[in-house]
């Protein structure tokens, strides 16, 4: 039997810093935010940034480590306020509405932030060895895990949760938008499904 598991946090959320070390990560992401804006997500390099915000190179390098840790700063803001939508806002996606419900929910307001922020999400999921151990994917595993614990989901719910990941990954729900010509209605007509095939009564 699996054991139980414990509440999870807001992985994703950003340490307490300076205030002068706050504004020029502001300032760097602002500068991020407006290239991505008007060159597209593809094109941004760490150069670029430390050009529009005026900084060396080596600023921007130390602050995100590298292309993916910048990407991750870049959607943290978009991030966070998802996990607070489906951590701490209304029902259906947030607390007080039954665990199926919320599953059903999760995926649908998923895929619609996914398209939303598609071209960052992509080019950030781009470093395989990494996505797994990012901590938005962290927080969004644990919280499908613990829905299907409370809906009554027996075996190891970490791995569904991970597998369950699979049908919201951005690169998959990439191609299915643009290259299958999917619509985004299909797709969450699906995570409907899988949903209720996971959790209906054995």
């Amino acid at each position: 039997m699996t054991p139980p598991l414990e509440p999870i946090e807001l992985l994703a959320s950003p340490a307490p810093e300076r205030a002068d070390a706050a504004r020029n990560r502001a300032k760097l992401l602002a500068a991020a935010a407006e290239l991505i804006q008007e060159h597209g997500a593809e094109h941004l390099t760490m150069e670029a940034v430390a050009t529009a915000a005026c900084v060396g190179k080596g600023t921007v390098f130390r602050r995100f480590g590298d292309r993916f840790g910048l990407f991750l700063a870049v959607l943290d803001q978009a991030e966070c306020e998802m996990q607070q939508a489906f951590m701490f806002g209304p029902p259906p996606l947030g607390p007080g509405a039954p665990p199926v419900e919320r599953l059903r929910a999760f995926g649908v307001a998923s895929l619609r932030h996914l398209r939303q922020n598609m071209d960052i999400y992509v080019e950030a999921d781009k470093s395989a060895a990494q996505r797994y151990d990012a901590p938005p994917r962290v927080v969004r595993e644990r919280h499908l895990a613990l829905l299907l614990g409370e809906a009554g989901v027996s075996g190891d719910l970490e791995l569904l949760a991970a597998t369950m990941l699979g049908s919201l990954d951005p690169a998959q729900v990439h191609h299915l938008l643009t290259v299958r010509r999917r619509a985004l209605e299909e797709l969450e007509a699906g995570w409907l499904d899988l949903v209720a095939r996971i959790t209906a009564p054995s």
